[in-house]
């Protein structure tokens, strides 16, 4: 059995070890925990309970004072428990998908929760266990901003722009549209049309490519002033809740990463589309003559010149 296959069928504490970096966080553990639920698609599901089994992993940041031996500054374990219990007595589900996704989104609510594995499985319906794992982090959610409503969440516009499309004479009108969807926008550019460094090395290539890019933000900054360039998390967030629009430096934000992009910084478009994951974001819009990515989490759309 290979190393990835074990990992697939391994407990989510092993699969969130797997995928940590030099420097992991700490991680806390529900394993095994049993409770019946009404749930399922199916008719024969309806109007009787079933066992599910739970195992979570959390990620959490760590504690910036002593902890003094204090359960009030630590993520206990009876979030993770009144998460799901309080997920389970929401509504009815149909979906363990659904339900992963909701107990994921309340453990990220906690203050010290970075990332999280979710696993659950139902025990009653087959001859085995019949389940679902995701893992979501406290990046991938979307920003939320408060109003005398409350609580809205805000999904972005990533837009790639070419280096034809920063150059043409109709960019203006480009960002005109983008702003008058009426969601936040994020700018996204690719590589220079000029010859770089090759170091023959990953790591350091990486950040050259990275550092390449960073320099063409800086290019469409100057053809128009609402093009603010921003390279952190934060800055990002503050500009969406003020309806700013950003062009995204991304050296620190893909290294500083814990699920970072895998492929070549190159791929600018691959690197455009990890963001607009990240974000939550309503869809990723390609201005020029590049190629639309496979396997997008969030809708693509191309916009030719």
């Amino acid at each position: 059995m290979t190393s990835d296959i074990s990992l697939a069928f391994a407990h989510p504490e092993e699969r969130a070890l797997a995928s940590a970096t030099a420097d992991p966080r700490d991680r806390i553990s529900l394993r095994d925990h049993i409770v019946s639920a009404d749930i399922g698609a199916f008719q024969q599901e309806r109007g009787h309970t079933q066992r599910l089994r739970f195992n979570v992993v959390v990620e959490v940041r760590a504690a910036p004072t002593p902890l003094e031996d204090d359960v009030d500054r630590i993520l206990s374990y009876d979030r993770i428990t009144e998460a799901i219990a309080s997920e389970l007595a929401e509504e009815r589900l149909n979906l363990l998908e659904t339900l992963a996704e909701r107990v994921a989104e309340r453990i990220l609510a906690e203050p010290q929760s970075m990332r999280v594995f979710v696993r659950i499985e139902k025990l009653d319906r087959g001859p085995g266990a019949l389940g679902v794992e995701i893992v979501r982090s406290r990046v991938g959610l979307p920003v939320q901003t408060s109003d005398e409503h409350g609580a809205e969440a805000l999904h972005p516009v990533v837009a790639y722009l070419s280096n034809a499309a920063i150059a043409a004479e109709d960019l203006g009108a480009r960002l005109d549209a983008l702003q008058a969807g009426g969601a936040p926008v994020i700018l996204t550019v690719g590589l220079p049309d000029l010859a770089l460094p090759e170091t023959g090395q990953r790591p350091t290539q990486r950040r050259i490519d990275l550092l390449a890019i960073e320099q063409n933000a800086w290019v469409l900054a100057a053809r128009d002033p609402r093009c603010v360039v921003v390279a952190t998390r934060t800055e990002i967030d503050w500009a969406m809740k003020h309806g700013q629009m950003v062009v995204w430096a991304p050296t620190k934000i893909v290294l500083d990463a814990v699920d970072g992009p895998k492929g070549s910084a190159r791929d600018a478009v691959a690197l455009s589309l990890w963001l607009a994951e990240q974000m939550a974001a309503e869809r990723l819009e390609l201005h020029g003559d590049v190629s639309v990515p496979a396997g997008s989490r969030v809708p693509v759309l191309r916009k030719a010149l």
